[in-house]
């Protein structure tokens, strides 16, 4: 803790590829559990040029048009213009989609499980954090990274400039002291642009609207702007690169501050404890903070396939609290089991649409932000 040291996080917009992606699958997850809240999703997006390829595993009672889904959630994006391969209109869209492996729903369902408790979807490891480095308890440059690509989307769609275009990108490097941000040393925006709009006007939008909306008093004179490094970013979004569902599990969580176990959250429901061991994880951390327990907690827990206990709950303090009482907290405090946490935090609502872009942490209306 007693040292000084640079850390930088990204962000992306909602018209990054593999946001497209994201927001086309919990899209569709959102369309399924509306109808039928018990609904089993596993749902991969594909998104190159014209085409997008939806793939997966979909066990409802919900009777969903998948292609209206996609080409709506695509036109909400901003990817409206016809002369681009890649518009809501004109896509071709391709659909892999079966049911859940029979083998998969018999460890899940309360019916079939050995204990007549919801099992664990899958093994696996998560990870939940959080820091009192800022009011939401989220470390400072994934927080801001954030605000600087919301403040480009909504920029865009009030028309502040008219040559934003829906892809983009930012970074934001911050300088620590003895384990306290400190300082804003230097951000790095990527915009997506119109054609012939000459880069001063860009690094002009970006010094003197950006920065001051979206770092707010963290913003100062010094920091080291970087604008579109290659000089212009006309050709982007799908029809640029690739797009997957998540790609972006380091923009969705900490920014890299917090360990990640390696599973994406977007597309799936909530019996698969990648999301919602994680979601959980991260309440707990954040009454691990809140409690006075240390000021900065990292939860872990594990599970395997078809068992409803975790396997392990493990929490760390950074030496900035007592692991031993803190792990005796959660542990007296929070039921792990998956059909607890999904009681517990009301997630067999259709609300992941809303946690697709901007980070699935530190947004006060998603009730893992707000659950005691």
């Amino acid at each position: 803790m007693n040292k000084e040291y640079l850390f930088a996080s990204e962000s992306v917009t909602e018209g990054h590829p593999d946001k497209v992606a994201d927001y086309i699958s919990d899209s569709i997850l959102d369309a399924c559990l509306e109808k039928d809240p018990t609904s089993r999703v596993a749902c991969e997006t594909l998104c190159k040029n014209n085409h997008v390829v939806l793939a997966g595993e979909i066990t409802s009672s919900a009777s969903v048009n998948y292609e209206a889904v996609t080409r709506q959630a695509i036109t909400e994006i901003g990817y409206v213009d016809s002369e681009e391969a890649f518009n809501s209109h004109g896509i071709n869209i391709t659909s892999y989609i079966s049911e859940q492996s029979a083998e998969i729903s018999k460890g899940v369902d309360e019916s079939t499980c050995v204990d007549r408790n919801q099992g664990a979807g899958d093994q696996g490891m998560m990870f939940g954090y959080a820091t009192d480095e800022t009011p939401e308890l989220m470390p400072l440059p994934i927080l801001l990274a954030h605000r600087l690509t919301q403040g480009l989307a909504a920029d865009r769609k009030a028309g502040v400039v008219d040559w934003l275009r829906p892809d983009g990108k930012t970074q934001v490097t911050v300088r620590y002291q003895n384990g306290n941000p400190v300082e804003v040393t230097g951000v790095l925006v990527s915009t997506q642009h119109r054609q012939n709009i000459p880069q001063y006007k860009i690094l002009e939008y970006v010094r003197d609207n950006l920065l001051p909306a979206g770092l707010s008093s963290w913003n100062h004179g010094e920091i080291d702007i970087l604008v579109n490094p290659t000089g212009s970013f006309v050709h982007g979004g799908p029809n640029a690169d690739c797009g997957l569902t998540g790609r972006k599990i380091i923009v969705d969580t900490y920014g890299g501050t917090g360990r990640h176990g390696g599973g994406a959250f977007s597309g799936k429901d909530p019996s698969k404890v990648d999301r919602s061991a994680a979601y959980f994880c991260r309440m707990v951390a954040r009454q691990v903070v809140l409690n006075g327990y240390a000021r900065r907690a990292e939860i872990q827990v594990s599970y395997a396939i078809g068992k409803a206990g975790a396997q392990s709950i493990h929490v760390d303090t950074f030496e900035t609290g007592d692991d031993c009482a803190a792990l005796e907290y959660v542990k007296q405090s929070f039921d792990f089991r998956p059909a607890s946490i999904v009681e517990q935090l009301g997630l067999l609502q259709p609300i992941y649409r809303q946690t697709t872009n901007y980070g699935h942490f530190g947004r006060p209306e998603l009730p893992w932000e707000y659950r005691k």
